[in-house]
């Protein structure tokens, strides 16, 4: 793609969010069509299930292949595809007969959302006036937060009033218009090799298998035998694929990429942030109905918040970052998420709900600043070349976060309520919450150490790409 001149950059930058709110909407708005789902086909809660493990997986599975496709093929002809498959796709679900047929359209609608997420940040380098760069992505942090706030409330009210097949309906015609939109807006790819691509078929297979089996064998419960198999082929996986990307002569990940501290750093500290962020949706809903006794709407509206927050100050965070730079915002976005964990450690058993949604306002505003810092400070300085696959870690690191803390930490939390008694600790949901939020304190601590620790080794934020010595 051909970066856009200043004045055409605001239309490209609204054609790029489509492919932010899509993939968000497509994860919040289908889970509350389960329960019409499992009326509709008569079927179990664990069969029902797949119709968001499958979308999910598919996201996740498939990341740095669409990032690498998008950077040997042109990052405009992939994110239109991805557009076009989202909505086909959900059209697919709309009008499907079996359940079977609605999980298979929804892992179709993934493979969709995946070309989405790793390259619409991708193309904001491509597009984007550098010393924009900060408030455009993020932006897309909160068209992205948008599309998760108003999915299950949008749903709810399909549902309602036209039944399940509305929601699939919609995300069909939502996908048809962002690609009629975006179709005339994106530049066209311009080429940049002379020489035949290649593409990395066995890396892809085994980088793929190994990313699902670690997905499944942190969402499947409950946790057993085929949860320890699946990470066993997980590990075996990840070592075949590392040897595999050692040989090959054009690799699907170039290796040396995560030589560049800046961009290692960037993905560990976002992977354990995420976490912590996934923390609070799992953790929060237990905790304010079982210990502070709230009702389902009540606890509803107090979890919205998060959302809401990171909405509003996504755009706000980017512009920080372009007035600040990026090392400085990601690490007081570290440091206040770090401060939201304490807070939420302690407050809720004092205060309640106020100490409860005021920590969650703590941790999800500075949760919104790290993001856009981190991403921009990394897609700067990707080579244009790697920009695809350097936004797909990106989206990798933070799936994979997101799924990680949602088993580990929800198993804390539950651990935790139970009381450890050599520890003197009692039974009940504040001692989860307090185990769990100052576990969540130490992964915010382990961030901003590694954070500050890859900028002061590098002396300067190194360029990702062309530091690692990738062209």
């Amino acid at each position: 793609m051909q970066e856009a001149p200043k004045p055409r950059y605001a239309l490209r930058l609204a054609a790029l969010s489509f492919g932010m709110l899509l993939p968000s909407l497509g994860t919040s708005i289908a889970n509350v069509a389960l329960p019409s789902l499992k009326l509709a086909f008569g079927a179990g809660s664990q069969e029902v299930q797949w119709v968001v493990i499958a979308y999910l997986m598919s996201i996740t599975a498939l990341l740095v292949t669409a990032g690498r496709l998008g950077d040997l093929f042109g990052k405009r002809r992939l994110l239109l595809a991805g557009m076009g498959l989202f909505a086909l796709a959900a059209l697919l679900a709309a009008l499907a007969p079996a359940l079977w047929i609605v999980i298979l359209a929804r892992g179709l609608q993934g493979i969709g959302a995946a070309a989405m997420m790793s390259l619409t940040v991708a193309a904001v380098g491509d597009m984007v006036p550098k010393d924009r760069a900060g408030s455009a992505i993020g932006l897309l942090g909160t068209v992205s937060a948008v599309g998760t706030a108003i999915g299950p409330s949008l749903g709810g009210v399909l549902i309602a009033f036209f039944g399940w097949h509305a929601v699939f309906a919609l995300m069909a015609l939502a996908g048809a218009a962002a690609l009629a939109f975006a179709w005339p807006l994106l530049p066209r790819d311009t080429p940049t090799r002379t020489r035949p691509v290649s593409f990395d078929i066995p890396g892809t297979i085994v980088l793929t298998l190994a990313i699902a089996a670690f997905a499944l064998a942190t969402t499947l419960a409950p946790m057993g035998l085929l949860n320890a198999a699946l990470l066993g082929l997980f590990m075996i996986a990840l070592a075949t694929f590392i040897f595999i990307e050692k040989r090959s002569q054009a690799p699907l990940l170039q290796l040396r990429l995560l030589k560049s501290h800046g961009l290692s750093a960037g993905l560990v500290s976002l992977g354990l942030v995420s976490a912590i962020l996934m923390t609070t949706l799992v953790v929060g809903p237990l905790y304010l109905s079982t210990v502070l006794g709230l009702g389902p709407a009540t606890t509803g509206l107090v979890m919205s918040i998060g959302p809401v927050v990171a909405a509003l100050v996504g755009y706000p965070a980017g512009l920080l970052v372009d007035r600040f730079g990026h090392a400085a915002a990601s690490s007081v976005g570290l440091a206040g998420v770090l401060a939201g964990t304490l807070l939420m450690s302690f407050l809720p058993p004092i205060l309640g709900v106020p100490g409860y949604a005021g920590s969650l306002v703590v941790i999800t505003a500075a949760y919104a600043v790290f993001l856009a810092a981190n991403n921009t400070g990394i897609m700067t300085g990707a080579g244009k070349e790697q920009r695809g696959v350097v936004s797909a870690l990106l989206s990798l690191a933070r799936n994979l976060g997101l799924i990680a803390g949602a088993s580990a930490m929800g198993s804390v939390f539950a651990l935790g309520s139970a009381g450890l008694a050599p520890l003197h600790l009692a039974q009940g949901g504040e001692t989860g919450l307090r185990i769990t939020f100052l576990l969540a304190a130490i992964l915010a601590s382990i961030a901003l150490v590694t954070t500050l620790w890859s900028r002061w080794s590098a002396g300067r934020p190194p360029e990702v790409g062309r530091q690692a010595g990738v062209p």
